[in-house]
């Protein structure tokens, strides 16, 4: 990728800004602020960002065209892409804190409705999808475009990657998570729509989960959108993380008190790195002690051993198939390892024997 379009890779020869380790917590943030097209409005973003200390903000409906990288009088970093036919609608946008940017690996403006960039972190790298999806009530064509467009993405996404999606999904998933246990949990708000059950089916689809709906909050802190008339109100923004991290999820919450003169909320995430323990073998020893092969006469046992094993293989059905591989396969590695054992041992760390 490149500042005007396509992919753009940086390489960091100086301190990162760490942004995902197990010591410390990433503040994520993603706002419909309903256009950046406005004299001002790019400062009063970075200076909510700046206010509730995020290291990461994703951006809707920016309403720029064209797509680039540019840094801030502050010292923010904002890659934003948009549409490329000179109307200002919809548009995404990626705004990195200060020092943030040294710890970017690549960076892709997908389209108007899609962003992506991927950061390095201590432990595991982290890719984060920013997205403006269309509305319950568009054409269905539309809505199929950006779910295509967002599962090639995913896919695309190395698989060890802590995966992040968030922004405008336009989608309620509601409170009833029957079913789909996986995807959601049971603290959403209100009834699911049909974005909602397209949201949950490509959720289940791509083992992802919604991170709103997993933690009790009051629904004050739930809901993204608000009416003119503030009769109307819908949690219909979201964020996702692959199910292998969710506990690495620690909050997803709504910010009220932020304000750019939007209808929709700031809603911001922390993400502490929790790494699965490694479990440990029931026996220390993982390594045969072959050393004792120089010995003739360990040697000799180790060859009748294998060959007294062995025999049991002449007995096997002789028509090729890809069963009878498997369990040949089976029985000859388990007759070295049985011979190994008893006439072997185990080494120690140490090299010892055992």
């Amino acid at each position: 990728m490149n500042d005007n379009g396509k992919s753009q890779t940086l390489e960091a020869t100086d301190r990162r800004m760490e942004v995902l380790s197990t010591k410390t917590k990433t503040r994520l943030g993603f706002w419909n602020v309903r256009t950046m097209y406005q004299t001002g409005k790019l400062a009063q973003v970075t200076s909510e960002m700046r206010r509730y200390n995020l290291h990461i903000l994703g951006v809707s409906e920016t309403r720029w065209i064209g797509s680039s990288r540019v840094i801030t009088s502050t010292g923010e970093t904002l890659l934003y892409s948009g549409r490329e036919d000179s109307k200002h609608q919809e548009g995404v946008a990626i705004i990195l804190k200060k020092g943030a940017e040294k710890s970017l690996i690549e960076w892709k403006p997908v389209n108007s409705r899609l962003i992506k960039i991927r950061m390095r972190g201590r432990h595991m790298n982290m890719t984060i999808i920013q997205c403006y999806s269309p509305t319950n009530d568009s054409e269905e064509e539309a809505k199929d475009s950006f779910y295509e467009q967002l599962d090639t993405e995913v896919k695309l996404t190395p698989r060890h990657d802590v995966l992040i999606i968030m922004g405008v999904l336009n989608a309620n998933v509601g409170k009833d998570n029957s079913n789909n246990e996986r995807a959601m949990g049971k603290h959403g708000c209100g009834t699911m729509n049909e974005n909602g059950e397209r949201l949950i089916d490509f959720c289940n689809t791509n083992n992802l989960v919604v991170g709103g709906t997993l933690l009790p909050h009051r629904d004050i802190h739930q809901l993204t959108w608000y009416s003119p008339n503030d009769r109307d109100k819908n949690q219909i923004d979201h964020m996702m993380i692959n199910g292998i991290w969710r506990r690495s999820l620690i909050d997803v919450r709504v910010k009220r008190g932020a304000d750019v003169g939007s209808d929709r909320q700031l809603v911001t995430a922390m993400i502490k790195l929790k790494l699965r323990k490694s479990q440990k073998m029931a026996h220390a020893p993982t390594k045969f002690n072959v050393q004792k092969l120089q010995d003739p006469r360990i040697r000799h046992s180790f060859v009748l051993q294998v060959k007294k094993r062995f025999q049991a293989l002449q007995d096997l059905d002789t028509e090729v198939s890809v069963d009878m591989i498997n369990s040949t396969y089976e029985h000859i590695k388990t007759a070295y390892q049985q011979s190994a054992k008893e006439c072997l041992g185990f080494r120690t760390k140490k090299g010892s024997k055992e």
